[in-house]
């Protein structure tokens, strides 16, 4: 039971990140109906050309489920945050070198550990689009130098603590390129679970949950307690 816990936690987050590479499929064509195939979506846009980066440029990648970051170190490298439990296992630079399977991300999560590496732009990409100081425009009154954002990048690569929330890849790249770790994801994530909270309606579906709970597994402490709890909790904090 101890066991089925973890593997539970490790087979959602697997299930998440496949989606999150996922492209979405192309809306359906009227021409089905008369029988006619519907066009080939278009292919992802190639990453920008090495030539076309400069040295310090913050580099995003949105997903379906969020957004990557990474910091431009020239030569078409990129140094990027990623969660990774190999650096916690083994020193060897060869092997935390390789493309970071599913299996070491998910578990990097789950440990709260992660590495700061340096990749290619293919590899960085992933396929993706990518857009190039797309942040800027929020931070312009904290924009450090293009070389001074490079150097903190480089400076930190290597074994670092992972948090999905308070330390991940945004967090790295705006401390490099403006000089304090934000997170506008994080943010965005707190304010629509303080909505969910503040929604009355969240106190009902938490009754009617735990009434279903009560009623499939009988009437225990183990059950009334939780729903009572999580109930009482729900409204007075809306």
């Amino acid at each position: 039971m101890k066991k089925a816990v973890p593997q539970a936690a490790a087979l959602l987050l697997e299930k998440l990140l496949l989606l999150a590479h996922l492209r979405p499929l192309p809306a359906a064509d009227t021409d089905t109906d008369r029988g006619e195939p519907p066009p080939a979506p278009a292919p992802a846009p190639p990453p920008p050309a090495a030539g076309c980066l400069q040295r310090g440029d913050l580099l995003e990648v949105p997903r379906t489920l969020f957004v990557h970051f990474g910091i431009y170190l020239g030569e078409n490298r990129v140094a990027h945050l990623m969660p990774d439990i190999l650096p916690a296992l083994t020193d060897d630079r060869r092997q935390i070198q390789r493309v970071v399977t599913n299996k070491r991300l998910i578990l990097g999560v789950v440990t709260k550990t992660a590495s700061i590496r340096v990749d290619t732009v293919e590899d960085f990409a992933y396929g993706g689009s990518i857009l190039v100081n797309h942040m800027d425009r929020l931070f312009k009154d904290r924009l450090l130098g293009s070389e001074e954002a490079a150097r903190r990048a480089e400076k930190l690569v290597g074994a670092t603590a992972y948090s999905l929330l308070w330390n991940n890849c945004e967090h790295f790249v705006t401390y490099c390129r403006y000089g304090a770790p934000v997170s506008l994801q994080t943010d965005k994530f707190c304010e629509t679970v303080k909505m969910i909270i503040r929604d009355q309606r969240s106190v009902l579906a938490s009754v009617l949950v735990g009434l279903a709970v009560v009623v499939c597994l009988g009437l225990a402490p183990s059950t009334t307690l939780p729903t009572i709890l999580v109930t009482f909790l729900l409204w007075m904090a809306g």
